[in-house]
């Protein structure tokens, strides 16, 4: 398998955190060198290691926030 690059370019939101210190994240990564998307997933304390997570373009986050809005 070949190997995974990361870089979070900016931590949007924290939105939870587990009793081991686990956190549940909204952040801004660059995934292999491209261009960064929108991610949401549970990092370890010190972001060595990662859950399963969701990817999403600006213009997907966009209609995520819209579908939310008009739910509440």
């Amino acid at each position: 398998m070949a190997e995974l690059k990361y870089e979070i370019v900016k931590t949007v939101a924290v939105l939870s955190e587990s009793s081991k210190g686990w956190t549940k994240e909204l952040n801004l990564i660059s995934w292999n060198g491209r261009e960064p998307k929108y991610d949401i997933r549970d990092w370890a304390p010190d972001k060595s290691k990662m859950g399963k997570g969701v990817t999403l373009t600006e213009e997907e986050l966009a209609s995520l926030k819209e579908s939310l809005m008009s739910k509440m």
